[in-house]
């Protein structure tokens, strides 16, 4: 979308439309790996819009000191995933609801100690964002020669993937995009040691009284029903189920093994159509791409079928293009046979529980769920009643009795961390534009590549101006 003269927003009372601006970035705004628009900052707004019965247009902002600087201009009626602070004239904010500690992040061949060092006697410049440059300020009482860099425009996690390309050394960001970007770029370690940490709330110009009191009352509401806890839990619940060496292990069979399968597993997609990356990860958590692996439990193959599933989904589970087939025909059928009302993503994260842990035993764990008041559809709830399926005081009330419920739990947590990676940087086996809802629109003037594989899309294509991703 060529860039254009803002307007001032007219009153959101009136037009019934929200003008909010927003950063992407992987912890606020994207286009995830099916093509919808994603993120917590995304799933917040367009939820508070419905209840009020309003549309949204999001304007897509780079720079972070704009922000409030538009705000201000009375361009936009609010600013969403910004920093609480008091330095902004004319801005309130509503209520706080995530913290946020600016960490150091260096190379992980140095130590922790000598990147400090190097920092706070000034022999080494750090970039940061805007929204860190008030903790830097402070510090710099105590260290004076300490000096920095700030990126005015683009995101934190390009920050981390310099450091991880030995562009700059050092870099501060948020503990948040610190955590998940580790996963893509194992090169780089994150200090112990961070700064106070730092409130994100929702601004607003502070004549609106009326539009903070809604906020209000939204945030409590999304509290109060657990939403914002299992929100938080979908972007943010299994950042940290790999070390840096597992994800050096695998993105270095990535290059090394996954190409031998690749083109089946894209097959795999045309039949099922479950995105080929998922299946790639469900394949590497169940035999780390190993045709010829085998359990004492009996399983064998790439995707490490028994017997009896091998034979229902019609394959040889030792041919290797078969194995995967047929796990993911398998997978297809668990997705498929549950509730029309389990929503996505949470159907494939129960659907992989199922296929390793058993169906009966996940639909005990639902049961559970139902009898504490939880969601059965919602894995961040099943989650929590999986690992009670250990306990005979639960286990002996339910249909399938047993299980190690904790294993499947950790099994999907991380095999969605190795689905994160390959998304970030195998391009999907067909290209999807991503879908609005009626009442949403997006506006990216300074045409962002709004991806989540983002850094796939800019190795290998030039941004078009027209482009709105």
């Amino acid at each position: 979308m060529p860039a254009n003269t803002a307007h001032q927003a007219p009153p959101w009372t009136e037009s019934r439309e929200l003008v909010v601006l927003v950063q992407n970035g992987p912890t606020t705004f994207y286009v995830d790996a099916e093509g919808h628009y994603a993120g917590l900052e995304y799933d917040l707004v367009t939820r508070f819009a419905s209840e009020n019965g309003l549309k949204v247009r999001f304007v897509v902002e780079p720079n972070y000191a704009k922000l409030f600087e538009r705000l201000q201009r009375n361009e936009a009626h609010l600013a969403v995933g910004v920093h609480q602070t008091t330095d902004e004239s004319g801005i309130r904010f509503g209520p706080t609801y995530q913290s946020v500690r600016p960490v150091l992040v260096y190379r992980n061949d140095r130590s922790e100690q000598s990147a400090i060092n190097a920092i706070m006697s000034g022999a080494a410049t750090v970039e940061t964002m805007p929204q860190y440059v008030q903790g830097l300020d402070q510090l710099k009482t105590k260290s004076p020669s300490l000096t920095w860099r700030v990126a005015e425009a683009g995101d934190s996690e390009e920050l981390v993937e310099a450091v991880a390309q030995r562009k700059i050394d050092y870099a501060i960001v948020g503990s948040q995009v610190a955590e998940l970007a580790q996963k893509y770029y194992p090169q780089v370690a994150i200090s112990e040691k961070s700064g106070d940490p730092q409130q994100l709330a929702w601004a607003m110009r502070d004549d609106d009284g009326e539009l903070q009191t809604k906020l209000t009352q939204f945030f409590a509401e999304v509290r109060a029903d657990k939403s914002l806890a299992k929100l938080t839990d979908r972007y943010y619940g299994h950042v940290d189920r790999i070390a840096p060496p597992d994800s050096v292990a695998f993105l270095s069979k990535r290059t090394s093994v996954l190409p031998k399968y690749q083109n089946w597993f894209k097959k795999a997609e045309a039949e099922t159509e479950i995105d080929w990356r998922l299946l790639a990860a469900l394949a590497y958590q169940e035999s780390h791409w190993d045709p010829n692996a085998v359990s004492p439990f009996g399983v064998r193959g790439l995707m490490m079928l028994t017997t009896d599933t091998a034979q229902r989904m019609g394959v040889d589970r030792l041919n290797p293009q078969q194995s995967i087939l047929g796990g993911a025909r398998y997978l297809a059928l668990l997705r498929d046979g549950l509730d029309d009302a389990v929503a996505e993503p949470d159907r494939t994260w129960l659907a992989l529980a199922a296929y390793n842990v058993g169906l009966g035993h996940l639909l005990d764990a639902r049961e559970l769920a139902r009898r504490q008041g939880k969601n059965p559809d919602s894995w961040a709830d099943v989650k929590t009643t999986l690992p009670l399926l250990r306990d005979p005081k639960y286990y002996n009330t339910v249909r399938f009795g047993y299980a190690r419920g904790g294993e499947p739990v950790a099994y999907v947590e991380t095999l969605r961390s190795f689905y994160d990676i390959l998304v970030r940087f195998e391009a999907p086996a067909t290209p999807a534009e991503p879908r609005l809802a009626a009442n949403v629109e997006v506006q990216n003037p300074a045409n962002r590549i709004l991806q989540i594989n983002n850094r796939v899309a800019r190795a290998k294509t030039k941004p078009v101006m027209t482009a709105a991703l």
